[in-house]
């Protein structure tokens, strides 16, 4: 059956969802304030802001299910904090008005207990900064009249990642072959989520009533550390693994003090100077999806950066 969905944003999250759901013979729209969007004949390109209340009820209106994938617009906490709690409830509003559950894909950063084998059940009660943004957004989820899901993921890597620890960071030196500059540990394991295994997921729990009013989890191969991930890309590039060099954790804290920008990396700093991994056998049952292993997510990875020249 055709059904009509929604977008909002089209960074590699809600770009990879629309590429999905309309190779499935859906009709797409996408909501970004560029008009951007993949090109797809099932797929309309819609430029507005997903805080105007106006402009979510038209295009929501007649849709099975919306995706909001919107950013902040700087990796601050203050950005987060002046931008996404009010787009979300504005999306939350009008997806009720609709009838439309709305998916949301999460991240990590609000589990309050992350020494521990993150699962579904794993407390979420992170505060301060970044993380206690996250949080009072699953709280505001929970809240909402709205049907909601959350699809909770690792750290991204795959087509379209740019700015991330698994995407130019890592590829980018591989392929030019040069050295490799990971931050914490290179040898703790961590959670990486492969981003079209997280979009298959958000759209299956946006099929699935019993799924929502639920956080899950992301289809996401066993913990990687970076130094595994380095080789995985290298082997799939067809070239040597380059040399892993690691900024110590103490260095970035003590740029923190002098630097805004390095003050909101630090903060996270603990996911990778330590172990970092999350579960999602759960979420793969209900779901019925399953991560893509990593030799073939990396070389599609690989792939698409060389074709960025």
């Amino acid at each position: 059956m055709v059904k009509n969905y929604v977008v909002t944003g089209a960074g590699p999250v809600g770009w990879t969802v629309a590429e999905q759901l309309a190779a499935g013979g859906h009709r797409v729209r996408v909501l970004t304030r560029s008009g951007s969007g993949p090109e797809h004949p099932l797929v309309e390109r819609i430029k507005g802001d997903a805080k105007d209340t106006e402009t979510l009820l038209g295009v929501f209106a007649g849709v099975d299910a919306v995706f909001h994938c919107i950013h902040g617009s700087s990796y601050t906490a203050a950005a987060w904090e002046a931008e996404l709690p009010a787009a979300e409830q504005a999306v939350l509003n009008a997806a009720q008005e609709a009838g439309a559950v709305v998916v949301f894909p999460e991240s990590l950063y609000s589990y309050s207990e992350p020494g521990r084998v993150m699962t579904e059940d794993s407390p979420r009660l992170a505060a301060g900064g970044k993380r206690g943004v996250r949080t009072r957004m699953l709280q505001a989820r929970e809240a909402s009249p709205a049907s909601t899901v959350s699809v909770v993921a690792g750290d991204f890597f795959g087509p379209r990642v740019r700015m991330a620890h698994g995407g130019e960071r890592i590829v980018v030196p591989v392929l030019a072959g040069r050295n490799v500059s990971v931050v914490g540990s290179a040898g703790q394991p961590h959670s990486f989520t492969y981003v079209p295994d997280l979009a298959a997921a958000m759209i299956a729990a946006a099929a699935n009533p019993a799924a929502w009013n639920a956080v899950w989890h992301a289809p996401t191969g066993p913990a990687l550390t970076q130094r595994e991930l380095v080789h995985a890309f290298a082997r799939a590039a067809g070239v040597p693994a380059p040399k892993v060099r690691v900024l110590p954790g103490w260095v970035l804290r003590a740029a923190a003090l002098f630097s805004t920008g390095m003050r909101e990396v630090a903060e996270m700093g603990y996911q990778f100077e330590h172990p970092f991994v999350m579960d999602s056998a759960r979420s793969e049952a209900t779901l019925g999806v399953r991560p893509t292993p990593l030799d073939a997510a990396a070389a599609a990875t690989v792939d698409w950066w060389r074709r960025q020249g």
